[in-house]
């Protein structure tokens, strides 16, 4: 069975950093493309970063440009998402996603219907 676990979340101050990983179990994500998306109470699920299966192609939201980098390490079958300068806007349940279907140019590779499989999420919380 295929599953997407993230981890890395937590509790940090404004102005800190935390390194979210997205690992695969059952599968390789070799040959998926993976996004990493965001949801506020009271708001819906939004697109952060995506990359392709290759890592030769990356999008962020505006929200998180120079702040937020995404990575994968296909040997370690991980997708992380370094997240410095952090917000309190930034608090968030974090999801990671993944597709090994070709995103037609019709769908944006940041919004959850490009996507089949989810992970449970993760709390990410910025406060002082």
């Amino acid at each position: 069975q295929l599953q997407l676990v993230e981890s890395g979340g937590g509790l940090v101050q404004p102005g800190g950093s935390l390194r979210l990983s997205c690992a695969a179990s059952g599968f390789s994500l070799d040959y998926y493309a993976i996004g990493w998306f965001r949801q506020a109470p009271g708001k819906e699920r939004e697109g952060v970063s995506c990359i392709s299966s290759s890592g030769d192609s990356t999008n962020y939201a505006d929200s998180v440009k120079g702040r937020f980098t995404i990575s994968r390490d296909n040997a370690k079958n991980t997708v992380s998402l370094q997240m410095n300068s952090l917000k309190p806007e930034d608090t968030a349940v974090y999801y990671c996603a993944a597709t090994d279907r070709i995103i037609p140019n019709t769908i944006s590779p940041m919004t959850a219907l490009a996507y089949e499989y989810w992970g449970q999420g993760t709390q990410v919380t910025v406060s002082s």
